[in-house]
């Protein structure tokens, strides 16, 4: 059947040969808002995200076809796991008639947590990130699957309390990992890595009862910016399913105009 494009024969300028000889890395669509549907916690959550896909362009060719990106975005009829983005990136690949591309979606997602002394329940959000590549090897295309999350935790400065009379300094820090997945892990895992590290975790929604859990916790568990990366490190370390990584961990600092700083990278 004879395309409506071929039917009125609009020249596909696209598709020109391309005589400068400069192969093009990354061309596509960026910061592209659009729904996606993610497994958390054993149920479906729908959110949007903000979407980057790109191929690599021959040398020898003019463009790209970047209707074909949104076309492959609306085509996304189920929930995004590793084992399907995987797949679906091939699917981005064959589409645009590339050997090379690079798929990127940031969105926010929510799980619900329960206060540690009443057990009120609420929903926090978190900021989540998908990211696939293909690359040429030796061997053949080679896909790269990343997943990262960034945390909101609670941290309390160990020398403020050895020093001080009473009280510490303490204030909300964000811990933010990306991992290469060699085998699935689930978001809510991802999170405990960096909650369960933290001086504490933090909670929407708390009473009195659970305000004095969470300030005795982080008092208890006093930990240096450095303290932290650490040991979400070492949890990483500890798990066979993750490959390369990076965690950076911030601190909101509550006596300064500046923050704390410091990341990891395997």
């Amino acid at each position: 059947m004879t395309n409506l494009t071929d039917a009125l024969h609009i020249p596909d300028t696209q598709s020109a040969r391309d005589h400068r000889q400069l192969a093009i890395q990354r061309v596509g669509v960026k910061d592209l808002r659009y729904p996606l549907q993610l497994n958390v916690a054993g149920g479906v959550q729908s959110t949007a995200a903000l979407w980057t896909l790109d191929v690599a362009l021959p040398a020898d060719k003019k463009g790209t076809h970047m209707s074909r990106f949104v076309a492959w975005l609306d085509a996304l009829d189920a929930p995004l796991d590793a084992a399907t983005l995987r797949r679906r990136q091939q699917q981005m690949l064959d589409k645009l008639g590339a050997d090379e591309g690079r798929i990127e979606a940031a969105f926010s997602f929510f799980l619900r947590k329960r206060a540690p002394v009443s057990g009120l329940q609420s929903l926090l959000d978190y900021q989540g990130r998908w990211i696939a590549e293909t690359r040429r090897a030796a061997d053949g295309p080679a896909t790269t699957l990343w997943a990262e999350v960034a945390v909101p935790v609670k941290s309390l400065c160990p020398c403020s309390k050895e020093i001080s009379d009473y009280g510490a300094h303490n204030q909300r820090s964000q811990v933010t990992i990306r991992v290469e997945l060699l085998a699935a892990v689930e978001w809510h895992e991802l999170v405990r890595f960096a909650e369960d590290e933290a001086s504490s975790e933090i909670w929407p929604m708390l009473k009195r009862a659970d305000e004095k859990w969470v300030t005795e916790r982080a008092y208890e568990n006093p930990k240096f910016v450095e303290d932290l990366v650490r040991d979400v490190a070492l949890r990483l370390n500890g798990d066979a399913r993750i490959g390369r990584y990076a965690v950076e961990v911030e601190n909101f600092e509550s006596i300064h105009n500046h923050s704390a700083y410091a990341r990891i990278e395997r």
